[in-house]
């Protein structure tokens, strides 16, 4: 894995008409990597994740990839930086097949598929990778959580990305379906993708991440290895309600 950074966020701050809902957030996306942010509902985590991906300004702050300052591109443009993301509420094309969805998506990003034939061999071999390929008939809208969830990773890996974001991808899922989920996400990462990735079911953050970032009422409160922000004292008090040591 390279030391090199691939993301750079430098102290950037956002406001919703005076409420402050992310301050002076800084911290670095290792290239090659796996990199989780965890805090508590309300923690600011969406809206640092949409502030990255475009969705959101930041209303103070820098946001670099790869060294180019990317602070005011519009998330149309991430797919041709091979940049690539899922969201929380899944947005399949409801009355699509599997397949027609990847291949839709093979259409965007830098390496867009010039034509249906390139567009289709794509897409299957994506859901060969993602473990979709014997459903790719089924409507995207007849198919359970787990699967639609696999769906967003497999239309997001369509655009070819070097750096996918994933929110909350394990949200719902029971324990046999998340290790399933870690599974993919590990061999996406060891394809070549850097991941950066929401999430708050720990056993997936512990078992993935190199590095893991909190975040509590909009600020960083910790920033390390699992095992060093788990064992963290504030971090614990923030997720369990109580300080160590102190009586139930």
């Amino acid at each position: 894995m390279s030391d090199s950074k691939i993301i750079e966020v430098q102290h950037i701050t956002k406001r919703f008409k005076g409420l402050t809902a992310v301050k002076d957030v800084s911290f670095s996306v290792r290239e090659g990597g796996i990199t989780g942010m965890i805090g508590p509902n309300g923690a600011g985590k969406s809206t640092t994740f949409n502030m990255i991906c475009g969705y959101y300004p930041p209303t103070e702050g820098k946001i670099f990839y790869k060294g180019q300052d990317i602070t005011d591109k519009k998330a149309y443009e991430y797919t041709n930086m091979k940049i690539a993301r899922t969201f929380q509420i899944m947005k399949p094309l409801k009355n699509l097949s599997v397949l027609e969805n990847v291949v839709a998506s093979s259409y965007f990003g830098h390496a867009a598929a010039k034509n249906e034939r390139e567009a289709k061999e794509r897409a299957m071999e994506i859901l060969q990778f993602t473990g979709l390929y014997e459903k790719r008939h089924i409507l995207s809208k007849d198919m359970g959580t787990p699967d639609q969830k696999r769906l967003e990773m497999a239309r997001a890996l369509a655009t070819r990305p070097e750096m996918l974001f994933l929110d909350e991808n394990m949200a719902g899922l029971n324990p046999a379906e998340t290790e399933a989920a870690i599974q993919l996400i590990r061999k996406i990462n060891e394809s070549g993708v850097t991941i950066f990735l929401i999430e708050h079911i720990m056993q997936a953050v512990v078992s993935l991440c190199e590095e893991v970032i909190v975040l509590h009422h909009g600020e960083k409160i910790a920033e390390g290895t699992p095992a060093q922000v788990m064992n963290d004292p504030y971090v614990m008090e923030v997720y369990l309600g109580k300080k160590e040591g102190a009586n139930a």
